[in-house]
């Protein structure tokens, strides 16, 4: 068998995590399988959908690298198929029209609701034979009255739904228009989908489209229900927890292998394996695989898994990716270090390619002043002739190399009997104005001799005045 997944995402917003983590989740089964992957833009909500939304939508998954083998497939375009079924089941008696009134449908709820019944419409036009003069009809399906329906779940195992629990289902509105849940079952029809992927909110229209499916004689493909996620207080995932559009992790900084990773760990793992790679994801990846509990979103572990990726991309990949948040920085990499420069030396420390951009700021422009708090622990007198030698060992390097700036920061060192640390922390300061930065020698050697000569000067004269004032 020959699989076909399918992602069809509405285009009344935007791509959040959890949409996302589904897309992810038909993709690879899709790539692991050797099988195809379908986009279709469920568009028939007018009122709602945009093209704004549907730009979107194709933008995150062109920057996850999410590729469809077919599609965007529009249901918007695809109207005059769904009204063909429509009147083939009028014709065959497998739909009906439905004259009742919003007023009479709101009495017949409020009635069963009085009883403590189950709302849902009683079939009172099932077989009604006359129509209703000046009334534009819905058109309903008509379900069995008896039996069940047996899903077999790949992630949830069998559920069995009652057929009697199923009321006559609306598959067009008054005005002709096709509902959500009768144009889905044509289109995994037509598009010989093979296997539905797709969040549990959808568990309970299952049995309603497998029985259009077997109204138009098709056998219905493999169902996998996914668990939701979660925010990290339990309730459902909202923006507060970071269900915003995909495409705020991208100008967060965000490299898109690692959102995928992350996403692929809601609710899948593959022994004790955290970090993977693409085609690690597409080798390993079953949906039989999938947990049938809740995930929960967590943006520190979110993080983690970014720092990895950023630690093992190609320096020329990552410095690539990087120019536009140093320039979004206002960063002019002309007059400093080359973005590669700065990946290769701030990749250890960045969980974000945007805070890698922020981290190098001091290597482009000058800072108004140190961290006090640092300062006050580090640029001691104690220091300042220490201080005053490193600077001009450094002055007269020839080659202004980390192997040189590591040497000459080492003599200092060895010269006045302090670890390297003593030295390197007060150099540091000095140097970026805080207590972090890449190893003291690249720090040195991505700033630059010019710049580094003159904070040592001033960091020099401040600790000079602070003796002086205590000398007083």
């Amino acid at each position: 068998m020959t699989v076909r997944t399918r992602f069809a995402p509405s285009p009344t917003g935007v791509l959040h995590l959890g949409s996302v983590r589904t897309a992810l989740f038909c993709w690879l089964y899709a790539r692991h399988r050797g099988g195809q992957f379908i986009l279709r833009i469920e568009d028939t909500d007018r009122e709602r959908s945009t093209k704004e939304n549907v730009d979107a939508i194709l933008d995150g998954m062109a920057w996850l690298g999410l590729d469809a083998d077919e599609g965007p497939i529009y249901q918007s375009e695809r109207l005059d198929r769904y009204r063909e079924v429509i009147d083939q089941w009028l014709a065959e008696g497998k739909a009906y029209h439905c004259y009742c009134s919003k007023d009479e449908l709101d009495e017949l709820r409020a009635t069963q609701k009085e009883r403590g019944e189950k709302t849902r419409y009683d079939g009172r036009c099932r077989d009604r034979q006359t129509p209703e003069k000046g009334v534009d009809p819905v058109v309903r399906f008509k379900n069995p009255l008896d039996g069940e329906v047996i899903v077999e779940d790949q992630v949830r195992g069998r559920v069995v739904f009652q057929n009697t629990e199923l009321d006559d289902l609306i598959i067009a509105r008054s005005d002709g228009a096709p509902t959500y849940n009768f144009t889905v079952v044509i289109d995994d029809h037509d598009m010989q989908i093979s296997h539905v992927i797709r969040g549990d909110d959808h568990l309970n229209n299952t049995p309603r489209q497998m029985n259009m499916l077997a109204a138009l004689g098709a056998t219905p493909p493999a169902y996998a229900h996914l668990p939701m996620i979660l925010g990290p207080d339990g309730a459902k995932l909202s923006k507060r927890h970071g269900a915003v559009d995909i495409r705020a992790y991208r100008d967060n900084g965000y490299l898109p292998e690692a959102m995928l990773n992350y996403l692929v760990r809601l609710g899948w793992s593959h022994g004790d394996q955290e970090v993977f790679n693409v085609d690690e994801m597409i080798r390993h990846f079953d949906i039989a695989d999938v947990n049938q509990s809740a995930s929960s979103f967590n943006a520190e572990k979110l993080r983690w898994v970014s720092q990895q990726h950023i630690i093992e991309a190609p320096v020329e990949r990552l410095a690539q990716e990087l120019v536009p948040y140093l320039e979004a920085a206002g960063l002019d990499i002309a007059i400093g270090p080359s973005p590669a420069e700065i990946a290769e030396g701030f990749r250890e420390r960045a969980e974000t390619l945007s805070q890698m951009a922020e981290s190098a700021r001091y290597c482009y422009e000058d800072f108004d002043a140190v961290d006090p708090k640092a300062a006050k622990k580090h640029l001691r007198p104690v220091i300042l002739k220490p201080l005053r030698a490193a600077k001009e060992r450094l002055a007269g390097l020839e080659d202004w190399s980390k192997i040189a700036i590591a040497e000459a920061i080492d003599d200092v060192a060895d010269e006045f009997e302090l670890s390297l640390g003593k030295l390197g922390q007060p150099i540091r300061i000095a140097v970026t104005g805080g207590p972090v930065s890449p190893p003291i020698d690249v720090t040195v050697w991505l700033v630059g001799r010019e710049r580094v000569l003159a904070r040592l000067d001033h960091a020099i004269e401040m600790i000079a005045a602070r003796a002086a004032a205590n000398a007083d």
